[in-house]
């Protein structure tokens, strides 16, 4: 197996076709490479869930206080 020096990893970022541009230091090379770890970039399913329900939660409470401040206009125009 071979051993890898921390200082020769890289990080790098996809297009969004999923390919990732070396640098014109490897051209005509042949080039192994390793995929350690994948981001998704994309909320995870909690934390979606979350997010959707504090939405819900002040959509909820801006009705109820948009109602009472209509109320009290419609009351006012009674007068």
């Amino acid at each position: 197996m071979t051993k890898v020096d921390a200082r020769d990893l890289r990080t790098n970022e996809t297009d969004d076709r999923g390919r990732i541009y070396l640098g014109t230091e490897y051209a005509n090379k042949r080039v192994t490479v390793a995929v350690v770890e994948v981001e998704s970039g994309h909320p995870n399913e909690d934390e979606l869930a979350a997010a959707y329900r504090e939405a819900s939660e002040s959509a909820e409470e801006l009705a109820e206080e948009w109602d009472e401040a209509s109320d009290e206009a419609w009351d006012g125009l009674d007068k």
